[in-house]
């Protein structure tokens, strides 16, 4: 990929706009609720962050558009920024730190870079397509352990019967962590500390996971849609996990989601990570 933008830009206003962020962090209140779900709440934070970060964006690249969790669409592109200003505002009403803030970069439907800002612990997390994803500047991989070893953090909803099956199923395989947050785990999977993520029909939107799944990507890790060999961020039903698990779950002993192959279209980049890691 060529990089033909300053991401030095993009990564100031992130660290600017959590900064406003950290000194709120726990003494702010919900404006209101946009579902019937506890977590679905919005402040009048998450609007002014998205509106800053919407005119500097728009000041610096023009030509880029700009879908946000707040102010929705504000023009379609084959370019576009991806933004949640808050992922996580209900942790952060309640000053549980367990929240960031997210913006993707989709170039013709392919995320090709992302920031994911942890404002309490002051974390950035940086993915480059085919460049590696990075921790503060310092290069960070997924963990080599294997299912039965392994933390998976699942976001499955239980409302079908056949998701049921596949919960009950992967909890007999590995300790299964119940959502915490989308930044903030895929920060924690990149970096090896947790092992992977499942989604099935969750809650999310696009900008929920599109940042998070290419820094898993890029970080070594396997992301692929369940029962296909590629990954689109609009479908979000996901594995993103580390290679040996990904195995483990697709074509190993009673795979719960088997497919076709078990090498997905990015996976040639995970491996070439693995290369350049030791090499």
């Amino acid at each position: 990929m060529k990089r033909d933008l300053d991401y030095s830009i993009i990564i100031e206003s992130t660290q600017q706009v959590g900064e406003m962020l950290y000194r709120n962090f726990g003494n702010v209140y919900s404006l209101g609720s946009k579902s019937d779900s506890a977590t679905d709440v919005v402040t009048h934070l998450d609007v002014q962050v998205e509106q800053f970060l919407l005119d500097i964006l728009k000041k610096a690249y023009p030509d880029i558009g700009f879908i946000g969790e707040e102010l929705g669409e504000k023009r379609f592109a084959k370019k576009l920024w991806l933004v949640d200003p808050i992922d996580g505002t209900s942790h952060f009403i309640r000053g549980i730190p367990f929240c960031t803030t997210m913006i993707a970069l989709v170039d013709e439907g392919e995320v090709i870079f992302s920031i994911i800002y942890d404002f309490v612990r002051k974390d950035l997390y940086t993915a480059h397509k085919n460049a590696g994803a990075q921790l503060n500047g310092v290069p960070i991989h997924v963990s080599n352990r294997s299912l039965k070893e392994a933390y998976i953090s699942a976001e499955i909803s239980l409302n079908h019967s056949k998701n049921i099956k596949s919960f009950l199923s992967l909890n007999q395989r590995c300790k299964m962590l119940n959502t915490i947050n989308c930044g903030f785990e895929f920060g924690l999977i990149a970096s090896g500390k947790i092992d992977g993520r499942i989604c099935i029909d969750p809650f999310g939107k696009d900008w929920d996971y599109a940042a998070g799944t290419l820094l898993v990507s890029e970080a070594g890790g396997v992301v692929a849609n369940i029962r296909k060999q590629s990954y689109d961020y609009h479908d979000h039903n996901f594995l993103a996990t580390n290679k040996i698990i990904y195995d483990e779950l697709t074509s190993g002993h009673a795979p719960l989601f088997p497919c076709n192959s078990t090498v997905p279209t990015d996976l040639n980049h995970a491996l070439s990570y693995e290369y350049r890691k030791n090499h």
